[in-house]
């Protein structure tokens, strides 16, 4: 399949996806807070497209994110019904199983947000700065921990400005006084991973990788 179509492709599915979940969302004030940053991340990705189009594993890790932070919206993310489901279609409590006494959806989203975008954030370091070797692998991880620390502030802003229910529904601490602490972890072992695999798979296929990692740490004077 050609890159072009491929992103198109995605988008066509994403734009119905977001189209039909803004129809009855649980909360339409925490859903509109929710995707604010979406409409933007989805203008940046369309204009640099032509400029810099990103390969299609990057784009399908973005894809696969966005539409699950689509879902989360939709039904406020302390609200997503993941466990009914398992328990409906399969017959198993996932909340049971681990021993979870809250919706652990965003939890999941948080690692998600580490483990599927440092990727594409390390493409962009490599094309656009020309990050080679160890730099490349650090630089994304440092900018999800950074950009994880950021959203918390910016949740606590939101919820401060706005405050009842909706702060409340867009924070989604349900009670956890260590709620943000753990998304940031959460981002920031995501991340660890994906880097971690990219760096292996990096090492087993790429010829010259010792020799590049070796020149990244060498002193430039």
């Amino acid at each position: 399949m050609k890159h072009k179509k491929y992103f198109l492709i995605l988008s066509i599915i994403f734009a119905i996806e977001c189209l039909v979940l803004s129809i009855s969302p649980y909360d339409r004030a925490d859903w509109a807070l929710e995707n604010v940053l979406v409409v933007v991340s989805v203008i940046l990705i369309a204009i640099s497209y032509k400029k810099c189009p990103l390969s299609r594993v990057s784009y399908g890790f973005i894809f696969v994110f966005m539409s699950l932070h689509e879902i989360g919206s939709y039904c406020t993310y302390s609200n997503v019904p993941y466990d009914a489901f398992l328990t409906s279609y399969f017959n198993f409590s996932l909340n049971e199983y681990m021993g979870w006494t809250r919706n652990n959806f965003d939890r999941l989203i948080h690692l998600l947000y580490g483990l599927l975008l440092a990727s594409p954030i390390r493409e962009l370091y490599c094309r656009i700065a020309g990050m080679k070797g160890f730099w490349s692998y650090l630089a994304p991880l440092n900018l999800i921990m950074a950009t994880s620390m950021l959203y918390e502030l910016v949740e606590w802003g939101a919820a401060e400005i706005f405050g009842g229910d909706i702060g409340m529904a867009y924070l989604g601490t349900q009670g956890d006084i260590w709620d943000a602490h753990k998304d940031m972890a959460l981002a920031s072992l995501g991340a660890l991973i994906a880097m971690a695999i990219t760096l292996y798979i990096n090492s087993r296929i790429q010829k010259d990788f010792g020799e590049e990692w070796q020149l990244s740490l060498k002193l430039k004077f």
